[in-house]
């Protein structure tokens, strides 16, 4: 049986990355959950996937130009249609910060993975900085920031636990997992990846030909700015990463990279699979973890 990680907990039943959807997934018995980090005006590490609060929220704007209390004063669950039980706590409860998610986390009475993703918004940032003849991304401190309090929590980076907590770090930001690699071994990082990245990066004017054939795996210096998808593959094939976090439509496009890599003992954790065709397509790779907005449901369906 593969490792079953909760998407954002566990979304199909509660609203993403609320307390709720947590919890339940620590219900649902899942092995490990997912989140998105993101950093507030003040500086505070939340839980939320889109740049702006619009689609899971009762406000609009920015995230970034919020503070922790002014997103706390909004509401992040009830756009699901599902009703919180009194037990997983009050709407104005459900944002998290990774604190509380961790605090929730200790609570499981198990050991449990936590998938921490880094959110940039990398198609914008990666045409500006290009413009300006910059391929980097600079700015680091929403991972140096992330670091510092999983330190505090008693996280070790040889192992990567904090207490019962057993934290690896994503992104589909190659700079982002370069970065970590000085500090953290690579069994702990995840190289995300997904077909249409390159066309989300940049722009409908660069063919994915060009794209691929500039930031291909095996190229002296592929440029990170240009071609996440191919950067990923990169930072794999190299080692960097101990992990590849590629998508189901990468798994079904790309079968014979998968299983290449499950064979040489790269570990593989695939996003977003809800359906057990899928997941047993999976299996029949190598792979060993599969994300999921339903881990009971997939669990249920892979013992059938």
């Amino acid at each position: 049986m593969p490792l079953i990680y909760a998407h954002r907990g566990s979304s199909a039943r509660y609203a993403e990355h609320t307390r709720a959807a947590y919890l339940q997934a620590i219900a649902d018995g899942a092995d490990g959950v997912e989140c998105d980090l993101q950093l507030s005006a003040d500086g505070q590490l939340v839980l939320l996937h889109d740049e702006t609060v619009d689609r899971t929220s009762s406000g609009s704007g920015p995230l970034a130009k919020r503070t922790l209390a002014q997103l706390r004063e909004l509401d992040f669950c009830s756009w699901k249609g599902a009703a919180v039980p009194p037990e997983y706590g009050s709407v104005r409860a459900q944002l998290l910060t990774l604190e509380a998610l961790l605090d929730i986390l200790s609570g499981a009475g198990r050991r449990i993975g936590l998938a921490i993703e880094f959110k940039y918004a990398v198609p914008q940032a990666l045409r500006d900085r290009a413009a300006a003849g910059d391929r980097s991304l600079e700015d680091r401190s929403l991972e140096d920031r992330t670091l510092q309090v999983l330190r505090a929590r008693g996280w070790r980076p040889e192992d990567s636990t904090a207490g019962n907590v057993l934290v690896s770090f994503m992104s589909f930001n190659p700079d982002s997992m370069l970065h970590l690699a000085a500090s953290v071994p690579g069994r702990s990082l995840c190289a995300l990846m997904e077909d249409t990245a390159i066309k989300d990066a940049v722009g409908e004017n660069v063919s994915m030909e060009e794209a691929g054939a500039a930031g291909g795996a095996g190229d002296a210096a592929p440029p990170q700015w240009l071609s996440t998808m191919a950067a990923g593959e990169r930072l794999v094939e190299d080692g960097v990463t101990g992990l590849a976090g590629p998508g189901m439509a990468y798994v079904r496009a790309h079968p014979e990279r998968v299983r290449r890599w499950a064979d040489a003992g790269v570990g593989l954790r695939i996003w977003t699979v809800n359906d057990g065709q899928d997941a047993r397509f999976c299996l029949s790779l190598g792979v060993g973890e599969l994300t999921t907005d339903a881990p009971a449901e997939l669990r249920a369906s892979l013992t059938r």
